[in-house]
C-alpha cells in the first residue's frame, strides 16, 4: 500500500531565531516552508519560533517527534557563528542520520549560490519514525533546500511507515 500522493504525512516548522520568536522580527522563512510542504502534500500541523539554544531547539524537536509528525523541518541555526546551535541541539535527538541527504541540501545550495547552505553544518536523520531536516536560515537556502527534499522526502516517509514492505 502506497500512501496517497496528496497526503505524505503530517510536518512540524520549527524557526530557530532569537528575533522572530521574541516578536522583534517578521518570519519571512515560517510561511515559505508552509507552502512549500502543503504543496508537497503534507498537512503542516504548525510553525513554532525558538531560540538559538540547544534545550529549546532539541525541546521543539522532541515534542514533534513525540507528537508523531512524519517530518520535521527546522530553519537556521545551520551556520559557523558561536550562536548557531541547531546541528548541536539535533544530533542529540537523532537516532540514525541520513548523511547523504544533508550533503545533498548543501551540494544543490551551494550551487543555486545559497551560500549559507553551501557552508551549513545542518543535519538530516531519523528520530523515532520522525524525519527531521535542518535547512539554513536564507529564503534562497529554504527554496533550494524544499526543491532537493521533494524527491527525496516520500520515499523515506514511506520507508519508515512500513508501507514499502510487502
Amino acid at each position: 500500500m502506497e500512501r496517497s500522493a496528496q497526503r505524505l504525512g503530517r510536518a512540524l516548522v520549527v524557526i530557530i531565531n532569537d528575533a522572530v520568536m521574541h516578536g522583534e522580527h517578521e518570519d519571512t522563512t515560517g510561511p515559505l516552508v508552509t507552502e512549500l510542504l502543503e504543496e508537497a502534500g503534507f498537512i503542516v500541523d504548525g510553525v513554532v519560533a525558538v531560540s538559538g539554544d540547544v534545550v529549546g531547539i532539541r525541546n521543539a524537536l522532541n515534542t514533534a517527534v513525540i507528537g508523531g509528525v512524519d517530518l520535521v523541518v527546522t530553519v537556521g541555526g545551520t551556520g559557523v557563528s558561536p550562536r548557531d546551535q541547531t546541528p548541536e541541539a539535533t544530533q542529540g535527538v537523532l537516532d540514525r542520520p541520513i548523511h547523504g541527504i544533508a550533503e545533498a541540501l548543501r551540494s544543490s545550495g551551494l550551487a543555486a549560490g545559497a551560500v549559507d547552505a553551501g557552508i551549513s553544518r545542518g543535519l538530516v536523520g531519523i528520530s523515532g519514525s520522525t524525519l527531521v531536516v535542518n535547512l539554513a536560515g536564507s529564503r534562497g537556502a529554504v527554496r533550494d533546500g524544499m526543491a532537493t527534499l521533494s524527491a527525496l522526502v516520500p520515499h523515506v516517509i514511506e520507508q519508515l511507515s512500513g508501507l514499502d514492505e510487502v
